[in-house]
């Protein structure tokens, strides 16, 4: 497995990944009507949004056999928004890579994110601890995740 920095060419891929890791890995922690909320719209703006934080934070993927199998991205001042792992591919140390080597780009005191029920025991394998639960709206739908946060 490599992990690099994020390439614009890689976006359709992750796109993809992001919807498929949701609609089968977060199944057992989620309605129906919540991950179709939480998968949102792939139109343009959605498109642009993304391109545009991924283009702001470190930004990286994971990639095996020439098949992306992770992204992960964070903030300057130490937000993980987004890790996502190929549902094929979970319980194999990409996650642990990934987030590994983010906190190792982006050197802060505090680490956090808004982890999903289902990616909470990781996170707390990783040092994190919640803060809080918290319940998000996405298109008039409600989720919960917990803001965790990491000091080092």
């Amino acid at each position: 497995m490599i992990i690099r920095n994020y390439r614009p060419a890689d976006f359709a891929a992750i796109r993809q990944l992001f919807r498929q890791t949701i609609q089968t890995v977060n199944a057992h922690d989620y309605t129906p009507a919540q991950l179709t909320a939480w998968i949102g719209s792939d139109d343009m703006a959605t498109r642009k949004c993304w391109r545009a934080s991924f283009a702001a934070h470190t930004t990286l993927v994971a990639v095996q056999a020439d098949q992306l199998v992770g992204f992960a991205d964070m903030s300057a001042t130490g937000y993980l928004d987004r890790l996502y792992i190929h549902a094929d591919m979970q319980h194999q140390g990409i996650a642990h890579a990934l987030v590994t080597a983010l906190e190792r780009a982006v050197l802060v005191k505090r680490y956090e994110t808004a982890a999903s029920i289902t990616a909470r025991p990781f996170f707390e394998r990783q040092g994190y601890h919640v803060i809080r639960a918290q319940q998000v709206e996405r298109a008039g739908i409600k989720l919960t995740n917990y803001l965790m946060q990491k000091n080092i």
